[in-house]
């Protein structure tokens, strides 16, 4: 028993540094550095505000203006609390040997279907926290208009005074029309995420994160995994979702976490249901944008807007 508690540690720690390397929302993680986390779905997020500049008094040496700086954190809950029970047959692990392992079923698990969902809800909330100003619908793109729209975007992020660094999340399909616009000549930048360094193209300085579109809706329906029709778990654009060609963002701009529940490996002498391997998988995650950062976000749509 003791070993399996060992191995559990070891799967969890690794599930979670695959998570952030391998999600194309991975980076977005980098702004928890400033949330509080204690455990459970609770994080405390800060906020601060201060006051403007004031008129330094000479007359008299009065000097400086006081000023309030107001700091507090605010309370979130994680709203996303998702989990799936997998059991591995002993025989099947011997008869298979030993390519049918706890590690590999869960590694597969956590890249074939964790990391799709969570990127997906990341980006469908960056939707819809996004000031409709900043949403262009209808729009498919092509070689000749891209760059254009891409530009636009970007001045309009620019302009509304988010001068950090921008990440643009973008579909293979975009993607390709802007290779097509520019034959070869996409420069490239570092991007870093996950502890990892790579080089990535990019327009004017902000790299281009090429993202799956099933993973660029607007909207999406998490399935509970045990409704009928909603056996396999995941998530499907929902009734209301629409595809989004690219999103434009600040890095500092999504405080996303991502915490992975002690995960709970059962050996087949432990697990008093079956002669099975048994394990437990719970992910706790969430995406929130600061009440003054929903203008840094912008978003160009395939299709039309929902009615």
């Amino acid at each position: 028993m003791a070993n399996t508690i060992a191995y559990a540690t070891v799967f969890q720690d690794n599930l979670d540094k695959m998570a952030l390397k391998e999600m194309v929302t991975g980076w977005m993680d980098a702004n928890a550095g400033q949330v509080k986390y204690a455990g459970g779905k609770e994080v405390k997020i800060p906020k601060v505000s201060v006051d403007g500049l004031g008129n330094y008094g000479r007359a008299g040496n009065t000097g400086f203006v006081k000023g309030n700086v107001n700091f507090e954190y605010e309370t979130k809950s994680m709203t996303q609390d998702r989990g799936r029970k997998f059991g591995l047959d002993a025989n099947d692990v011997d008869e298979t040997n030993f390519v049918a392992t706890a590690g590999m079923v869960m590694g597969e698990f956590q890249r074939t279907k964790v990391h799709p969902e969570i990127d997906a809800y990341r980006l469908s909330k960056l939707s819809a926290s996004a000031d409709e100003a900043n949403k262009v619908y209808s729009y498919t793109p092509a070689a000749a208009t891209i760059l254009e729209k891409i530009k636009i975007g970007i001045k309009q992020v620019r302009q509304a005074g988010h001068n950090g660094e921008l990440v643009i999340h973008i579909t293979y399909d975009a993607l390709q029309e802007v290779e097509m616009a520019v034959l070869g000549k996409l420069q490239s930048v570092d991007f870093s995420a996950g502890g990892i360094t790579t080089k990535v193209p990019s327009i004017d300085s902000c790299p281009l994160i090429v993202t799956p579109e099933n993973r660029m809706y607007s909207a999406i329906t998490l399935y509970d995994g045990e409704t009928a029709g909603q056996e396999v778990g995941g998530y499907v654009k929902a009734a209301t979702g629409i595809q989004m060609n690219f999103i434009i963002v600040p890095r500092t701009t999504p405080i996303a976490v991502t915490k992975q529940d002690n995960m709970r490996i059962f050996d087949p002498q432990t697990n008093q249901e079956a002669n099975a391997w048994s394990m437990d998988y719970r992910r706790y995650h969430d995406l929130w944008v600061k009440d003054n950062a929903v203008s840094s976000i912008y978003i160009n749509y395939k299709e039309a807007k929902p009615v």
